[in-house]
């Protein structure tokens, strides 16, 4: 008895096609609230020590990656979809204060904190001769 269809046309059919199924982006929402942006990431199937965060050059960039598993040679794999890779997505944040930038990752969410940067004004009138 077979509880699993070894062989299903319309999985590897959708896997090849729609793009969607195989996104492995970080989904993400950004938006600011008094003083301060928020960045909040979706990172499922990581851990806090599969996460950076780096900051160059007005970005921070937020890197996820995960080491292949071993694969147990006494199971007899029908379909293996979990895969172990590296994603990662960067943002702009000219006007940020990043010294004060805060990050905190639970239940598969990571929440950046970036407070702004007061604005200075560069505007400068030019008197012409």
């Amino acid at each position: 008895m077979n509880l699993v269809p070894r062989k299903l046309f319309f999985d590897d059919f959708f896997d090849d096609f729609v793009p969607a199924f195989k996104d492995n982006s970080m989904k993400c929402d950004i938006y600011e609230k008094g003083d301060k942006y928020f960045i909040e990431m979706d990172i499922p199937g990581m851990n806090k020590e599969d996460i950076d965060i780096d900051i160059d050059n007005d970005y921070i960039t937020v890197t996820a990656s995960k080491e292949n598993e071993e694969t147990d040679e006494d199971k007899n794999y029908i379909r293996k979809e979990r895969s172990y890779n590296k994603m990662s997505r960067s943002f702009y944040v000219g006007d940020a204060k990043k010294e004060d930038i805060k990050a905190e990752f639970k239940n598969g969410m990571l929440k950046i904190e970036v407070p702004k940067q007061e604005k200075v004004e560069t505007k400068k009138k030019i008197e012409i001769e």
